[in-house]
């Protein structure tokens, strides 16, 4: 039932997630265990994905003095998923990666499955919260919006997914990245 949600706007880039891991009948919340990395979304396989990940593009900033950008980082991460495909064990990692380019002064979002494909995307959504907000963020996102008229659109996405899925997500962690960085708020 996990579900996450990336928007972009003027100038920043809005990512949700929700804290509970659901199974069947259960429903157990997780606050100490969010699935979401500063890079990555993270629960069960991706936990180890997101510390390989995490560690490498430290790696590449130490050797190089500099940080990729996110759309680098985006293809170095669909192209790891794509390599672990043709492994014994690949990984089964669905994420959203988002970043701040600071040389062009862009939010950027890259939606990325398990099989390695990678696309850009204004907003994008994983899980089956995802089939409820799609058609709400294809009608309600606007690219040029400000950062509060963002997060109301967020709003509306997460009472729709609570209004409509089974069993509710109660708890979302919300980050922020801009030009100032990485920052949580409590919606």
């Amino acid at each position: 039932m996990e579900t996450s949600f990336a928007i972009t706007g003027k100038g920043y880039l809005i990512m949700a997630a929700d804290t509970t891991a659901a199974r069947r009948a259960r429903q157990a919340q997780q606050p100490s265990a969010p699935r979401k990395a500063t890079l990555t979304d993270r629960t069960g396989d991706t936990v180890q994905f997101a510390e390989y990940v995490e560690r490498n593009i430290r790696l590449y900033q130490i050797r190089n003095l500099y940080a990729l950008r996110p759309s680098a980082a985006a293809s170095w991460i669909r192209r790891a998923l794509a390599t672990s495909l043709r492994s014994r064990k690949p990984y089964s990692v669905n994420l959203l990666l988002g970043g701040y380019d600071t040389a062009t002064h862009d939010p950027h979002l890259y939606w990325i499955d398990y099989l390695g494909t990678m696309s850009e995307v204004p907003f994008a959504a994983h899980g089956y919260g995802a089939y409820f907000a799609l058609s709400l963020l294809d009608r309600y996102h606007d690219p040029e919006a400000t950062l509060e008229e963002g997060l109301a659109t967020l709003r509306r996405c997460l009472d729709e997914v609570a209004k409509r899925l089974v069993v509710s997500p109660g708890k979302y962690k919300v980050k922020i990245v801009d030009k100032d960085g990485i920052r949580e708020v409590d919606l």
